[in-house]
């Protein structure tokens, strides 16, 4: 019964993403992305800082002087750019989704506790939200990544303990409202624990918008890397990720444009894919979307 139930219930949401154009189109842009990053190193034809001096900037296989080996061309130490876009793929993913699960347990957490306890809970939570979006985001990133030196580690912390407040001011919000309807009220009057009441009633009940805010602010989260990786504060060599690919290519532009095309448009098409998605998820999992 309940494989069958399972079984259903995919064919069911895949037939509500095959209706869904934009849907479609940003899931088939992330599951590519995805088996990409998981797989760079069976997929990249080159090694990630593979250097050959006598191919250093090589253009794109269809401009002349191209060659068939390196696809996308090559930058100014010899090394394959289609092989450090692929590479990069893996940080991008890792950064984004994992600095996002910091922030989305955080603001989670506290969006619960404050929307259902109220009172002081509520009110120094919010405090503490309104003085993180006080101060402009990128500008407190910065500073923890001087303190405690860029790094991927660092920089997947930096992004999830700044970005926690957006999950905590939408949960509460969200909070609020299943926590007056009736079903919480006969539990609340029967004596179920508040702990048991949080998991069994109200974190379902905005669990949706929990995984809408989630799937969209991956793709702010890869951006935001890209940008600190590009202001030399984010991913540090040996790796690589789109951004600081950007940095490299930023002195060519003029003469030898794939450098930082390339990885522009990697981070460009990643970003749309995850934002389709993201919207589709928002339109079948909200009512109120549904109603619209």
């Amino acid at each position: 019964m309940k494989k069958h139930q399972k079984k259903s219930s995919f064919v069911r949401w895949m037939k509500l993403l095959l209706k869904s154009k934009t849907g479609t189109v940003g899931f088939l842009i992330v599951m590519v992305v995805f088996i990409v990053g998981i797989f760079s190193d069976q997929i990249a034809p080159f090694g990630v800082n593979e250097q050959n001096y006598a191919n250093m900037l090589v253009p794109p296989a269809w401009q002349e002087g191209g060659s068939s080996e390196h696809f996308l061309g090559t930058d100014n130490l010899g090394r394959d750019i289609l092989s450090r876009i692929i590479y990069g793929t893996t940080i991008s993913l890792l950064v984004g989704i994992f600095s996002v699960v910091v922030a989305g347990i955080l603001g989670m957490a506290a969006g619960l506790f404050a929307g259902y306890y109220g009172g002081w809970i509520d009110t120094v939570t919010m405090r503490m939200v309104d003085a993180f979006l006080s101060i402009p985001n990128i500008l407190f990133i910065l500073v923890i990544l001087t303190v405690l030196n860029p790094g991927i580690m660092t920089l997947i912390f930096a992004i999830g303990v700044t970005n926690w407040v957006i999950y905590a001011r939408l949960i509460r919000g969200e909070v609020l409202s299943v926590k007056e309807r009736e079903y919480v009220k006969a539990a609340r009057s029967i004596g179920t624990k508040n702990l048991t009441i949080i998991r069994r009633h109200v974190l379902p009940n905005v669990f949706s918008t929990f995984i809408v805010i989630s799937t969209l602010s991956v793709a702010t989260t890869i951006i935001l890397e890209a940008s600190l990786s590009f202001l030399g504060m984010g991913v540090q060599p040996p790796d690589v990720s789109w951004g600081y690919m950007l940095a490299d290519g930023r002195d060519y532009l003029a003469t030898n444009w794939w450098l930082a095309t390339f990885p522009g448009l990697a981070i460009t098409i990643t970003v749309l894919g995850i934002i389709f998605l993201g919207d589709w998820l928002r339109d079948v999992l909200d009512p109120r979307s549904q109603g619209r």
